[in-house]
């Protein structure tokens, strides 16, 4: 059986986005589960487009999401370079090769004509496509162009007549009418390829058998079948997978300044549940287990489970997968990755940040909300009297400020300040006055903290503030009841 192998071709034009770091999981995941090799290629053709640094920003993410290359620029291999602005002699001859063969040719027509062109065809609202002008010229005319240095581009040459079919594994067999197809550039006139043509060239002698990519190709899979065989290779098998959707009619767009991988990370989700959740975007392992490990989708993957709909990009699902990652750490995992976040926002030595982490960790879906979630530690914020008042606790402002008064007469006496200290002699308070819970612990936690939601209780925030602070706490909450 042939050895899978797939690539992975990005252009450096900016930061990963998830979709692109989709189809690289996709790729990863295919070849991994067959035992075969897993391809880096740089596509820099779009020399515009180019942005400086993004190479390696493409490296640091496949490093980070574990997805390691076989082969590739900066690991090397047999089929190399694997960028393709360093393989211009090679695109160069293919498409002269191509041209020999009858699949292209040499075009000379200049921007004017075709400028010309368009604005006819728009006139006469048709659809703006060359109209294979230089398709016609002799074999002297051609060399006579070519020794006189008039600038030319190759153009693939379409069957005017008929149709061409290929064969998705997603889609099945997709049939299009070669009198749609346009007679597209190959080479440009800088001697560089258009992306089309390069990736038909290196895909074949890389060796690639599976190509995944967007769906956003499938148009464009017919022009490249034409290709292979004008060469008389052999079509790779295709994958294309639907679109990662905003919602049900906007696709994410990296254009648009939709999420990255890059901004992801900056927003406190864990590399290993973005890679997790991006696998499920449009491909479903069957079952009911989602939280997987990069072994596990390797094990689960198949082709089967991708689906033709395009996929809606669910926060609330990505934040839920989050916080189970988080759960998985050890408590000094998570406090290491927790340490950046409360710079500037708890400034206090007193408080024990190991102690925040502890609370922090069953109860934070992404690190970047833990800003929010403990900056009342370093100073009370400013509170309504009406938080006090909880419906479900049965507390209003008058049984809360009763509350807080023997809390706080309760609390002064403690010479030990511990949880268990704490935590004794409150629900001694509440046994002794023969109440709820809620009357006397909801009225706590507002006073210790300012908030309505906090990570834990006012037990657990008693003992992190300290006696003074927590006594200093319940006064204010006194006096804002008591006017």
């Amino acid at each position: 059986m042939e050895k899978i192998r797939t690539r992975f071709a990005p252009s450096p034009t900016g930061y990963m986005h998830i979709g692109n770091l989709r189809t690289a999981l996709y790729a990863y995941l295919l070849t991994k589960h067959a035992g075969g090799d897993f391809i880096l290629r740089i596509e820099d053709t779009d020399q515009e487009r180019y942005v400086d640094g993004a190479v390696e920003l493409i490296y640091k993410t496949l490093k980070e999401t574990g997805l390691f290359h076989d082969e590739g620029p900066d690991v090397g291999g047999p089929y190399g370079p694997y960028i393709q602005s360093e393989r211009r002699s090679i695109y160069k001859e293919y498409a002269e090769k191509l041209v020999e063969l009858g699949g292209a040719y040499y075009c000379f027509c200049d921007k004017e004509r075709l400028d010309a062109l368009r604005e006819q065809q728009e006139a006469a609202k048709l659809m703006p496509k060359y109209d294979g002008h230089c398709a016609r010229l002799s074999k002297e005319e051609i060399e006579a162009k070519i020794a006189a240095g008039v600038p030319y581009v190759i153009r693939q040459k379409i069957p005017k007549r008929g149709t061409t079919s290929f064969y998705d594994e997603i889609y099945g067999k997709i049939t299009v009418d070669n009198a749609t197809l346009d007679d597209n550039v190959l080479l440009k006139s800088d001697g560089l390829p258009t992306y089309n043509f390069a990736n038909v060239i290196d895909d074949h002698l890389m060796k690639i058998t599976h190509v995944i990519r967007g769906s956003e190709y499938l148009s464009s899979s017919p022009k490249y079948n034409l290709l292979y065989e004008a060469f008389g290779w052999e079509v790779p098998k295709y994958i294309h997978c639907s679109p990662v959707m905003k919602d049900a009619h906007k696709k994410l767009s990296k254009r648009e300044g939709d999420a990255s991988y890059e901004d992801f990370i900056n927003k406190g989700y864990l590399k290993d549940a973005i890679v997790n959740y991006i696998a499920l975007l449009g491909w479903s392992p069957g079952g009911e287990q989602e939280v997987f490990t990069l072994e596990e989708l390797i094990e689960a993957f198949d082709l089967k489970g991708i689906s033709k709909s395009p996929a809606i990009f669910d926060q609330k699902k990505l934040d839920w997968l989050n916080g189970e990652y988080i759960r998985k750490l050890s408590q000094e995992e998570f406090h290491q990755m927790a340490l950046p976040y409360y710079e500037g926002v708890i400034t206090s030595p007193a408080i024990d940040l190991t102690k925040v982490s502890a609370l922090l960790q069953p109860r934070c879906e992404k690190l970047s909300d833990i800003p929010e979630q403990v900056d009342f530690f370093d100073q009370l914020p400013e509170y309504s009297s009406e938080m006090y008042c909880h419906k479900k606790m049965k507390t209003n402002e008058e049984n809360s400020l009763e509350s807080l008064k023997a809390t706080k007469e309760e609390l002064a006496s403690l010479d030990e300040w511990t949880f268990e200290s704490i935590h004794d002699c409150l629900f001694s308070l509440i046994e002794k006055l023969e109440v709820k819970n809620g009357i006397i612990l909801w009225p706590l936690r507002c006073a210790v903290s300012g908030k309505a939601f906090t990570p834990g209780g006012g037990i657990e925030l008693a003992e992190i503030l300290g006696k003074e602070e927590t006594l200093a706490r319940i006064e204010k909450g006194i006096e804002l009841l008591s006017k």
